[in-house]
């Protein structure tokens, strides 16, 4: 490697990042904060601020930072902890398929943690710095991801890794010195939940993809190792078996693989929901023309199953209920995040018609990205497929810039309002210029809805 991943933490400026990486981060702070708008409405989101509130409170004269769309002031694990849980509650955040799984649910709280705890004592911190501090956060984390599934046998949540990249941007935010920085990787993966993921999906409760625990690892490994604390090496950043993985940082961007969703369900569904909705549109159908479906797709995609998911964690680890969702609704979004959607007959008659069919050719090549094509059987006896299908939001095949503002209004503008969620995509938008207030933007992320 050219220069050490402790260093690479250490030493890359804002200048440094490609025009094409900031502008990911740019679409990623907002739909990430869209994301954590609406996740803010959640019971899940309920029992985490309550949590800690209670259990992570902030010390007199001591470290302090916000929680998301909350006001309430708690340590910052705390903050990391709630907002990961409270981003993770609705699966609308970003990712990166070839990691299998997601950063910015993880790192976003982090760094939002960190800054605003270093505002509170006064320190000087600009949107550049929120914009360097996420893509460290994202490539080290993306890196150690790739590294981390590329060497073990089990299929971990992301936030065994995310905690690697939380404590890379929050080490960053400190200032650490790169023995300080390697030392808070070390405890960071050390300290990260091994989950594993298809106990997930199988049993799908609100344990999600981990980051809830993943976020506050990395920034209480970077705090730690501040005062300290040791924990080198992080074996997923260090070694022969991790060389490969990290000897072109800095020269190649995997922050460029972040993908974003259209639907808030698990990211396995979409290529079917796509092909569905297109089918629907084409065909000029409605569902009472649907007599069965069939969805050919991945190994793991099947294990979505859900034909009658009994709530919301069961719906967003679904495959077949979501599916019929799109069939007669023409479409999954926000609006169909109630309780109520899981009494719909139409919605549960065509789910419990539709048939899951592992395919070994899509098992085989959806590493990359995830494959499905459909097949809708109808009354008057036609049979109508798509064709193999990968989701809309891929880097080749990506959401534009007004989808992206779109999908972050229909997230945020019935929970925050919509005069300040159009504040806050202008914000973002200034992020990295000299007229940029960071301090506006905590408020308005941060202040109650």
């Amino acid at each position: 490697m050219v220069q050490s991943v402790s260093e690479f933490i250490r030493d890359l400026r804002y200048e440094d990042i490609p025009d094409d990486v900031l502008a990911v981060m740019r679409r990623s702070l907002l739909d990430t904060i869209g994301v954590a708008a609406i996740g803010s409405t959640t019971r899940m989101c309920g029992i985490v601020r309550e949590f800690a509130r209670t259990h992570m409170p902030a010390g007199e004269n001591g470290p302090a930072a916000r929680l998301l769309f909350s006001g309430l002031t708690v340590s910052p694990m705390g903050a990391a902890m709630a907002g990961a849980f409270t981003v993770d509650s609705v699966d609308a955040h970003d990712g990166y398929s070839k990691v299998k799984g997601h950063a910015g649910s993880g790192v976003f709280p982090a760094v939002i943690a960190v800054i605003d705890d270093l505002r509170r004592q006064g320190k000087k911190v600009s949107g550049r710095n929120l914009l360097l501090a996420l893509t460290i956060g994202y490539e080290v984390g993306y890196r150690s991801g790739l590294c981390l599934h590329g060497t073990v046998p089990d299929y971990h949540t992301s936030g065994a890794w995310t905690a690697v990249g939380a404590a890379a941007a929050a080490a960053r935010l400190l200032g650490l010195d790169s023995g300080q920085i390697r030392h808070a990787l070390g405890i960071a993966e050390y300290h990260g939940p091994r989950s594993q993921m298809m106990r997930c999906i199988d049993h799908p409760t609100m344990l999600r993809d981990g980051v809830g625990w993943g976020s506050p690892a990395g920034v209480s490994a970077a705090y730690m190792a501040q005062l300290g604390f040791t924990g080198a090496p992080a074996i997923t950043t260090e070694g022969e078996e991790a060389e490969s993985y990290w000897h072109d940082l800095g020269a190649r961007w995997e922050v460029n693989n972040t993908h974003y969703k259209a639907y808030p369900v698990c990211r396995w569904a979409h290529p079917a929901l796509d092909a569905v909705k297109d089918l629907m549109r084409e065909h000029k159908l409605i569902s009472s023309d649907i007599e069965s479906a069939r969805i050919k797709t991945f190994h793991y995609a099947t294990r979505l199953a859900g034909h009658a998911p009994k709530n919301m964690e069961e719906l967003t680890y679904a495959l077949a209920y979501p599916f019929a969702i799109m069939a007669v609704h023409g479409e999954m979004g926000p609006r169909q995040l109630r309780e109520g959607i899981l009494e719909d007959a139409e919605v549960q008659r065509i789910s419990h018609a539709t048939e899951l069919v592992d395919d070994e050719h899509y098992t085989r090549i959806s590493i990359d990205k995830r494959w499905a094509d459909v097949t809708l059987f109808l009354t008057d006896g036609r049979e109508i497929q798509s064709a193999a299908r990968t989701p809309r939001g891929d880097p080749d095949n990506p959401l534009s810039d007004q989808e992206i503002s779109d999908k972050f209004h229909l997230l945020a503008d019935d929970v925050i309002g919509t005069p300040r969620a159009k504040e806050i995509e202008q914000l973002v938008a200034q992020v990295d210029q000299d007229s940029f207030n960071l301090d506006t933007l905590l408020v308005l992320i941060c202040s109650a809805v």
